[in-house]
């Protein structure tokens, strides 16, 4: 993990985006700070609550046993709060509901709401992350929100790519009244890689190959660069486990953003339900 964090560094990334639920993440990112006494100042934390990690480093569970457990209630709230602060302290700058949905209730739940003002108002900027086949409905909502005359919710993060572009209108809304927009899943959960075997989708992969070629660089490059060249997006999410995948996913930067990409990222847009079904059936690694 360190040294992960090390390269990323060195390359100039200044964000790093931790969750109560990605096991142990908050504890080596608050090692790696202390570690290298990295200046607070020089940095961005972004964590999340509402979900409790109970899969204790296992990739196979038994049965009816999940990886995590959600729950947007305040008692939730309160205590991974505190967890948190424990780990990163004052280095925490953003503090995010962990997929939030209108199903949930959160954006509903009036002591919640009450709470995430406090910790606003005392310096914490409060988002959200949101997922699936609403999650441009559930900002919509988030937006209308405000304590003291301003918008409770300061950033959030929300999976957008070149499949899935469902929130497009609601991101370039939020980024236009401040919100931070932080983007996810920027290569499909590997869909936009070479990875992808997929036969449906070796037409839409031949193409990306083709695009990547002509423009000297790699498909999950090209799939980067197609996010960080949206008007609305401010941080976009590499996910990269190794310090390769790092370099490879940094090589986004240096892609000439032209109008033959931007063409080809309309046409490889998916129906909504259809990306978020094909997601839901892939494997969990």
């Amino acid at each position: 993990s360190h040294t992960v964090l090390d390269a990323a560094w060195e390359a100039g990334i200044r964000y790093f985006d931790a969750a109560r639920s990605y096991g142990r993440s908050e504890a080596f990112l608050s090692s790696w700070l202390n570690n290298r006494q990295i200046d607070p100042a020089s940095v961005t934390i972004g964590s999340k609550w509402g979900y409790t990690y109970t899969a204790d480093w296992q990739i196979t569970l038994p049965e009816g046993q999940k990886h995590e457990v959600k729950e947007h209630s305040l008692p939730v709230l309160q205590r991974q709060w505190r967890e948190s602060n424990v780990l990163l302290g004052n280095q925490l700058n953003i503090y995010q509901i962990h997929s939030a949905t209108q199903d949930s209730g959160v954006l509903e739940n009036a002591a919640v709401l009450a709470e995430l003002a406090r910790l606003r108002n005392a310096g914490t900027v409060v988002g959200l992350s949101v997922s699936g086949t609403s999650q441009a409905d559930t900002l919509w909502r988030a937006l209308e929100i405000e304590f003291d005359g301003k918008l409770l919710f300061g950033s959030v993060q929300a999976t957008w790519n070149m499949l899935e572009q469902s929130a497009t209108a609601v991101l370039r809304a939020a980024h236009d009244a401040g919100v931070g927009v932080i983007i996810k899943e920027a290569l499909a959960n590997g869909r936009l890689t070479p990875r992808n075997q997929s036969p449906d989708f070796q037409a839409k992969l031949t193409l990306l190959h083709k695009l990547a070629q002509a423009n000297h660089t790699t498909v999950d490059a090209l799939a980067l660069a197609a996010v960080l060249n949206q008007s609305f997006v401010d941080v976009v999410l590499s996910g990269a486990a190794r310090t390769e995948h790092l370099h490879a996913n940094l090589a986004a930067i240096h892609v000439p953003w032209q109008p033959d990409l931007a063409d080809c990222v309309r046409e490889m847009r998916e129906e909504t339900a259809v990306y978020w079904q094909i997601r839901s059936n892939l494997p969990w690694n």
